[in-house]
C-alpha cells in the first residue's frame, strides 16, 4: 500500500508498505480521508516536541470497515473515524477514567504510524462509527473534538464572556463548543485579519480583535474592563500563552489548549490575585468524539465551511511546504485516498 512517511524535517515521501496484518481485537480501515492539522505541520517543520522521525503521519481519519471481529458492532463498509489517542489502560491516569492523558499513551501519527495510507489497522475501541456522516464530515471529528474537549474541561456557565486566542481550526472549534454550551460573548484574537474574517462570514463570530501591542487595551475596553470569564489559547506560540493570563477575569479560568516546547512564565501576582483556575486540556475523551458526531448530525457545527483545501495522497509530499506557508488561508486540507 502506499503511505506518506515523514523521513525528517521538511522531508516527506510516498513508500510502499504491507498491508498490516490484524493482529486479536483489531479493526481493518480503508482509508479515505485525513486531515492536516497544526501537529502535521509542525511534524513537517521539526517543531512537534513528541515526535522521532521517520513517521507515517495522519491522524484525523476517516475510511471504510473492511475487516473487523465478529463481536466489534462494526459491519464491512461502515464509515468511521477513529480516536488517534491509545492509552495503556492501567496507569493512573487511565484507573481515573482520563485516557486522554494517559502516562504512557500512544497517538497515531505522532508515537506510532499514523493513518496516511491506503490502509490502517486500529483496536475497535478507538474506531468511532458515524452513521449519517459523509467521509470528508468523519475525517474532521477529532479536531473538533479537541475544542469540544477544552470547553467540556473548563466547564462554561452559561452567560459567560469567552475569549479564544487563535482563530484556527481548534480554535474556531473551541468557539463553537463554548457557543453550544451557552457562553453569551464569544470574542477571537488572533494575528491575522483574515483568520478572524472567516471566523466572522463562515461560522458568525463578528467579534475579532487583532493580536498586537494595542489588543489588550482593545479587550478591556471592550469588557469595561472586567475582562474574560473563560479564555482559551489555541495558538500554541508560547508569547500568546504567556501574555493570556492579562486577558483572564477576576474568579475567571484559562484554558491552555496549544502545545509548546517552551516554558510558562507570567506573574504570580496577576495569576494569584485574579484566583484564576489554570486548566490544561490535552487530545479528547469518547464523550467529546460522541458530542461531536452529533453536533455534525444536527447541524449545531456547520461542518463544510472548514473544508478549503484538498489534496490527493500522491501529490502531498510537493503540497505539505505550500500549505504551510499558506496557514492563514487554509482553514482545514483533507488528503483524499
Amino acid at each position: 500500500m502506499k503511505a506518506l512517511v515523514c523521513v525528517g524535517p521538511h522531508q516527506a515521501r510516498i513508500e510502499e508498505r504491507p498491508v498490516p496484518a490484524l493482529r486479536e481485537g483489531e479493526v481493518l480501515i480503508r482509508m479515505r480521508r485525513v486531515g492536516i492539522c497544526g501537529t502535521d505541520y509542525h511534524i513537517f517543520d521539526g517543531s512537534q516536541p513528541f515526535f522521532t522521525y521517520p513517521r507515517l503521519i495522519g491522524h484525523e481519519l476517516s475510511g471504510e470497515v473492511t475487516d473487523a471481529p465478529a463481536d466489534s458492532g462494526l459491519a464491512i463498509g461502515d464509515v468511521v473515524t477513529v480516536n488517534p489517542y491509545l492509552p495503556c489502560g492501567t496507569c493512573v491516569a487511565c484507573r481515573r477514567g482520563r485516557p486522554n492523558c494517559c502516562s504512557r499513551i500512544s497517538v497515531l501519527g505522532v508515537h506510532a504510524d499514523g493513518g496516511m495510507a491506503e490502509y490502517i489497522a486500529v483496536p475497535a475501541a478507538a474506531v468511532i462509527p458515524t452513521p449519517g456522516l459523509s467521509l470528508d464530515h468523519a475525517a474532521m471529528v477529532e479536531f473538533l473534538a479537541i475544542g469540544a474537549h477544552a470547553v467540556r474541561r473548563a466547564r462554561i456557565e452559561p452567560g459567560a464572556r469567552v475569549l479564544i486566542t487563535g482563530a484556527g481550526p481548534i480554535g474556531i472549534g473551541c468557539a463553537l463548543f463554548a457557543r453550544i454550551a451557552g457562553a453569551a460573548e464569544i470574542v477571537l484574537l488572533d494575528r491575522s485579519p483574515g483568520r478572524l474574517a472567516t471566523a466572522a462570514q463562515a461560522f458568525g463570530f463578528d467579534h475579532g480583535v487583532v493580536a498586537g501591542p494595542d489588543a489588550t487595551a482593545a479587550l478591556a475596553a471592550h469588557t469595561d474592563d472586567e475582562m474574560f470569564d473563560y479564555v482559551f489559547d489555541a495558538t500554541g506560540n508560547i508569547h500568546a500563552m504567556n501574555a493570556g493570563i492579562a486577558h483572564v477575569a477576576h474568579a475567571g479560568t484559562y484554558v491552555l489548549v496549544g502545545l509548546n516546547r517552551d516554558e510558562l512564565r507570567f506573574p504570580d501576582p496577576e495569576f494569584h490575585k485574579r484566583e484564576t483556575t489554570l486548566l490544561a486540556s490535552r487530545n479528547a475523551l469518547s464523550a467529546d468524539f460522541a458530542q461531536v458526531v452529533a453536533a455534525i448530525r444536527d447541524g449545531s457545527v456547520p461542518i463544510d465551511r472548514f473544508l478549503t483545501h484538498r489534496v490527493d495522497l500522491a501529490d502531498a509530499p510537493e503540497a505539505l511546504p505550500g500549505l504551510i506557508a499558506a496557514q492563514e488561508d487554509v482553514l482545514k486540507a483533507v488528503i483524499t485516498i
